[in-house]
């Protein structure tokens, strides 16, 4: 059964940074984008860390991202919530699904999944085979292969990977992203996800969970992905270098120019703000006039 959009729901959009490393100019412009999404609208912009994966968060680093953001001019609404502060609410959400029989238990290792494909084939489904630990999987049994995106248009996903059972607790014991990004959101009154095209797969799964826990479906926007000179997706795992924190002005103008927002060269980051959020409102509501409020 389809959800209802978000449409009379006040705009609600936020920035998710992991906190294993200081922002990068990939990071800069995600935030950007989610930052002036929100201005457009007249809307709340969050910022929230997704420390769910405490192996990977490096200490310190959310201070420091914190700090980047607010160098930036990119200031953020309300209060800041860690994943790693949210453990009870995803246990909750956990044991909803497995009350309604929609996970099952799995300790297949990643060698045996890719012996058997190139995707996870359900093989757990009919019941778990030797010792554990166990993850745990959702039961995915109505795969959302097609949905809208407000810059990509229609977007398919193969069948083999909408339909995977995406795991929810890993074997390790932790969390996944899947399921916490999708609670948070719906905690926090998320209206609009603005973020990179990396996340299109994993959209299809979390829709699935949005239909689950919630009677409405937020907005997407999945921006193109910055990348280096070998066409790498600029990220911390590929050891992107940290924003420059003496080449504020010239990173920010960057990032508009690769939104394709501006070619003015403006030093002050607040004027700049203030022109890109004219120009992304114009390049996504052309209906409304540079001066109008973008209302749902």
């Amino acid at each position: 059964m389809a959800t209802p959009s978000m449409a009379n729901q006040p705009y609600c959009g936020r920035f998710a940074p992991t906190p294993s490393g200081p922002l990068h100019f990939g990071s800069l412009v995600a935030a950007l984008a989610s930052y002036l999404d929100a201005k457009a609208h007249a809307g709340r912009w969050l910022v929230r860390i997704e420390d769910i994966d405490e192996p990977r968060a490096v200490a310190g680093a959310d201070q420091v991202i914190l700090q980047q953001l607010e160098r930036f001019g990119l200031h953020w609404d309300g209060d800041i919530i860690y994943q790693s502060q949210r453990k009870e609410r995803y246990r909750q959400a956990l044991a909803e699904l497995q009350q309604q029989q929609l996970t099952y238990p799995c300790n297949c290792t990643r060698k045996q999944i890719k012996a058997r494909g190139e995707y996870y084939t359900g093989h757990c489904r009919a019941g778990v085979e030797g010792p554990g630990p166990y993850a745990i999987r959702y039961l995915n049994q109505t795969p959302v292969m097609v949905f809208t995106d407000a810059i990509q248009g229609e977007v398919n996903i193969a069948p083999a990977v909408a339909g995977e059972d995406f795991v929810l607790l890993r074997r390790d014991g932790w969390f996944t992203y899947q399921l916490a990004v999708v609670i948070d959101d719906i905690d926090q009154g998320v209206t609009d996800i603005v973020r990179g095209a990396d996340l299109l797969t994993a959209t299809s799964w979390q829709i699935n969970l949005w239909r689950h826990f919630s009677q409405r479906q937020p907005h997407f926007k999945h921006i193109p992905l910055a990348l280096d000179e070998q066409g790498q997706k600029l990220s911390k795992q590929n050891h992107a270098p940290a924003l420059n924190p003496q080449q504020v002005s010239e990173q920010l103008w960057q990032a508009c120019q690769f939104l394709q927002l501006t070619e003015v060269p403006l030093t002050n980051p607040a004027d700049l703000l203030s022109l890109a959020t004219q120009a992304w409102r114009a390049k996504f509501f052309p209906e409304t006039s540079a001066q109008d409020t973008i209302t749902r």
